[in-house]
Formats: C-alpha cells, sequence, structure tokens
C-alpha cells in the first residue's frame, strides 16, 4: 500500500457500502477498505478499492494502527457482531467521527458505547448524502 493523506476508512459489505465506494472512487475521494476475509477484498477490488486493510477480526494481537493517517469511519452493518469488532478497532486509530450505517433494529447505544460518533438508520442504498459531508 502506497504511503498517502490521511485516509477514510470503509467497512462495505452492504450494497449501500459497495455504492458508497464507487461514489468515492467516482469523487476521487481517498480511502481504505476494511476487510475481514478474502472473499470481500476480492468483491471491492473488482469494485476499484485500491487500498486494502485485511484482519483478523478474532485476533486482537492482529489489531494493529495502519501505516497512514485515519480519518473518519464509515461501517456498513452487516452483522451486529463484525461491525462491534470493527468499532473497537478503528476507534484506536482515529479520534474523527465514526459513523455505523445500518438497517437493523440494533439498538444504537452498543455502537454508541464503542465509540460510534453517529448511528444512522436506513434501508436505502443510495447513501450519497454522506459524500457530500466530504467534498469541499
Amino acid at each position: 500500500m502506497e504511503k498517502l493523506q490521511d485516509l477514510i476508512i470503509v467497512s462495505a459489505p452492504t450494497k449501500a457500502g459497495e455504492e458508497f465506494v464507487t461514489q468515492l472512487i467516482r469523487n476521487k475521494i481517498p480511502f481504505a477498505a476494511i476487510v475481514n476475509n478474502r472473499a470481500e477484498q476480492d468483491r471491492l477490488d473488482k469494485l476499484g478499492a485500491k487500498n486494502m486493510i485485511l484482519i483478523d477480526t478474532t485476533d486482537e494481537q492482529t489489531w494493529i494502527i495502519p501505516e497512514f493517517s485515519v480519518s473518519k469511519v464509515f461501517l456498513f452493518e452487516s452483522s451486529l457482531n463484525l461491525c462491534c469488532r470493527y468499532l473497537r478497532i478503528c476507534r484506536t486509530w482515529t479520534s474523527d467521527p465514526i459513523y455505523v450505517i445500518t438497517h437493523s433494529s440494533n439498538p444504537r447505544l452498543i455502537y454508541k458505547g464503542l465509540g460510534a460518533t453517529i448511528v444512522l438508520h436506513t434501508n436505502h442504498t443510495n447513501v450519497s448524502f454522506l459524500i457530500s459531508s466530504l467534498v469541499s
């Protein structure tokens, strides 16, 4: 992975997450995708994601800080357990806002307690409103 400016971190296991990644690429906003398996890494690679962080979410010893500065984090929830682990990992990487985007009814207080700044509930795949806060 090349040395870059501050990068946004994105976990994109959902259609909304994929759409967000596509919009980041379209708007030339630098980001890194966080994944926990090769299949997800391959899927995001096909979308055009260049920077990937492959992490074993079950082994805290592997949760090393990336070699670049992390700015905002966007976690698209596909499972409560995985999203909570990503939150715990990413909160140690940045003091910037962490967004959890979910379509489930999981209690937002769980995410807030683990360090999420904003928990957004949506059933839509169009999350272009998130991009507007990133482009100047």
